[in-house]
């Protein structure tokens, strides 16, 4: 069943977002991921506090993504995205 990591993120600063964005990708990829969605949420319903972006980014299976999520390249990156944002993140569909 597929898996569907949902993160919201409100930047700090951008000085993280070129070698971020330069090495994310593959590093989901060598997971079986890939990003389904990333934008400004709009809200539908209520009046919720809003992030700045959304991405969803769908795996295989709940397990790939947690693999993804723990990968020791991963904590890098990790460390540079908190430098500089605000963020949180779900799983779902596992």
């Amino acid at each position: 069943m597929a898996a569907y990591a949902i993160g919201s993120i409100t930047l700090r600063s951008t000085e993280w977002q070129q070698e971020y964005g330069a090495h994310m990708p593959a590093l989901v990829a060598k997971h079986g991921g890939k990003l389904v969605a990333k934008s400004a949420p709009q809200a539908m319903e209520s009046a919720p506090a809003l992030p700045q972006t959304m991405i969803v980014i769908e795996f295989p299976s709940a397990e790939q993504a947690r693999a993804w999520y723990d990968d020791p390249e991963h904590a890098r990156l990790k460390n540079l995205r908190q430098s500089g944002a605000d963020f949180s993140m779900v799983l779902v569909g596992a």
